[in-house]
């Protein structure tokens, strides 16, 4: 027992060592999908990324998907600009100026926008597209921008940046623009979609007062609410740009790149040491941009005011249905009050009425008792005494009347 118990351990070990050495799992190709292939692990998915879409100068755009810290490192923005342009503030109107890009958040465009490059969220949203299909059709062809006598030996580096070529608008500027642009026709089309539905409803429960109308009435309402908060919310922020200069001049991005690509030169020729270069241009660019009197944001400041003055008349649109519904709720309780008044003089009149009956009824429960009487044994009684108690009745509810109508308790 003992040998053949050897034997078979021994067999046991030569067969497993004439099998041929398995390569390690990092070594195995993996191929196919988690179905057909075990080894094949389902690669998982980063909560934290998000479709953005990228524009060039040219107008070029690619999709990418993007994590929140890869945002934040290559537009050079803060965190909470990204929590801005969340869900958590979806509904807010924002246009932030940072060092190196601008925050667009307005109603559904959200952006980043920076000197060479548009940054957009959730590009494949129905609402969005049509600010896609502009950006494709009217930005420039053109390259970036350069100075003009940009050599490096100038020594006055504000003097040098006010030799840029001009161009009609920043690239910053053309992007604001055709947001400003795609949101006002939206507002402006959500607008006429509210005038086309709320007249003929408001003229229906002028006519007829009913559940249903009031019904629709009172939805007409809080659609227009929503929308003339959403409007006001986009007027105030263009209004709060419009009322610091310094805030609009931060906006200049294509100004700070070139005046900072600018003294990078000039300090490069200068200075032979690149960090160096580097921490002086940043300290540096600040001032360059603060420098600037206030009518070097005359562009930005014509563009803003063009559209606030759009946004206004859509806002007196708004405003001028929204008189138009307290006119037809006056009118309507005017109305219900004319039949409320109606009610109460033919309530009057009908108390009138039985008050006189009331006198008839009185007497002819009186001689309705067995009393002795002797107007019992007369005959033909009955009749002549009917005929006067109710005239009687009759002439105390004219009396009546004629006093209410008197003391104007009744209408004429």
């Amino acid at each position: 027992m003992g040998k053949k118990s050897k034997s078979f351990f021994s067999f046991r070990r030569r067969s497993k060592k004439l099998q041929p050495p398995q390569p390690p799992l990092s070594t195995l190709e993996i191929t196919g999908s988690p179905s057909e292939n075990p080894l094949v692990k389902p690669k998982k998915k980063t909560g934290g990324a998000k479709l953005w879409m990228r524009f060039d100068r040219s107008g070029k755009s690619e999709l990418v998907e993007w994590e929140k810290n890869t945002i934040i490192r290559h537009a050079a923005i803060p965190a909470r600009d990204l929590r801005i342009l969340g869900p958590v503030f979806s509904h807010s109107s924002n246009i932030l100026a940072r060092e190196k890009a601008m925050v667009v958040n307005l109603e559904f465009i959200k952006a980043i926008v920076t000197a060479e490059e548009v940054l957009l969220l959730d590009p494949l949203r129905q609402e969005v597209l049509p600010f896609v299909e502009q950006l494709r059709q009217q930005l420039p062809q053109k390259t970036q921008p350069k100075l003009l006598g940009g050599g490096g030996g100038d020594d006055n580096v504000p003097e040098a940046a006010e030799g840029l070529q001009s161009e009609p608008l920043p690239f910053e500027f053309q992007v604001l623009e055709i947001a400003l642009e795609v949101v006002c026709t939206y507002l402006d089309s959500d607008v006429a979609d509210l005038e086309r539905g709320a007249y003929p409803v408001l003229d229906e429960l002028a006519r007829n007062v009913s559940t249903k109308n009031l019904e629709h009435v009172r939805s007409l309402k809080s659609n227009l609410t929503r929308l003339l908060a959403r409007v006001q919310k986009v007027r105030d922020e263009i209004e709060h740009l419009l009322d610091d200069n310094e805030d609009m001049a931060q906006l200049y991005l294509t100004r700070k790149w070139l005046q900072n690509q600018q003294a990078e030169a000039h300090l490069a020729a200068t200075t032979p040491n690149l960090s160096i270069v580097r921490r002086l241009n940043s300290t540096r660019s600040g001032s360059l941009v603060t420098s600037n009197d206030d009518n070097d944001v005359e562009d930005l400041e014509m563009l803003l005011e063009a559209y606030f003055m759009q946004l206004d008349g859509t806002r007196n649109k708004i405003l001028s249905v929204r008189e138009y519904i307290d006119d037809t709720e006056d009118y309507v309780n005017i109305q219900l009050d004319n039949h409320r008044n109606e009610l109460i003089q033919l309530q009057l009149t009908l108390t009138i009425a039985s008050f006189a009956i009331a006198v008839e009824t009185l007497i002819a429960g009186a001689f309705g008792m067995n009393i002795p009487c002797t107007l019992y044994k007369i005959n033909g009684i009955f009749w002549p005494a009917v005929g006067i108690m109710t005239a009687v009745s009759v002439v105390i509810f004219v009396l009546v009347l004629a006093y209410a109508k008197w003391k104007k308790l009744l209408g004429s």
